[in-house]
């Protein structure tokens, strides 16, 4: 069930929902964010609260826009979300390709916290088939890319996911 949109999160939502109804105007030096930065910043909301209806909306918006523009990193968002998404609806084998290729991308572009976090996704997954070893395996990963950053909430949030699994 997704988490309600409240204070902080409900308002950016809204004001970024808003840009992307605006017309652009040619801009010098990236003056204004273009339609995949929006994309990106409502697919992540959209996953960070679990969100199935503002993942089927924005998160293939996001894909079309990074395949279109070559942008790997967008690319690699893109599928994260789609494997929450895919996870959100039970779709396991569909979740874990849609994870293992954003960890592909993010792994080739040396992206330590979004390999991180993408992990921890992954983990869950595991969690939800059943399957604790796997879900350990996946979170001591994710444990050592958030140390080689110092990423401290990641790594308290990690290290309580990982002491809550059973032995």
């Amino acid at each position: 069930m997704p988490l309600a949109a409240k204070g902080e999160f409900a308002l950016v939502r809204s004001i970024l929902e808003a840009a992307l109804e605006k017309h652009g105007q040619p801009v010098r030096r990236g003056t204004m964010a273009h339609d995949h930065h929006v994309y990106m910043l409502l697919t992540e909301a959209a996953a960070q609260q679990r969100d199935p209806a503002a993942l089927a909306a924005y998160a293939p918006q996001l894909e079309a826009l990074a395949a279109r523009d070559g942008h790997r990193l967008y690319q690699a968002i893109a599928a994260r979300a789609l494997g929450v998404a895919r996870r959100l609806a039970g779709e396991d084998a569909l979740s874990a390709a849609a994870f293992d290729r954003a960890l592909a991308l993010f792994t080739d572009l040396g992206t330590q916290w979004q390999l991180g976090r993408t992990l921890c996704e992954r983990a869950e997954l595991e969690l939800a088939r059943q399957a604790p070893a796997a879900a350990r395996d996946h979170y001591l990963r994710a444990l050592a890319a958030f140390e080689a950053l110092g990423a401290l909430p990641d790594l308290e949030r990690t290290r309580a996911a990982l002491s809550a699994l059973p032995a």
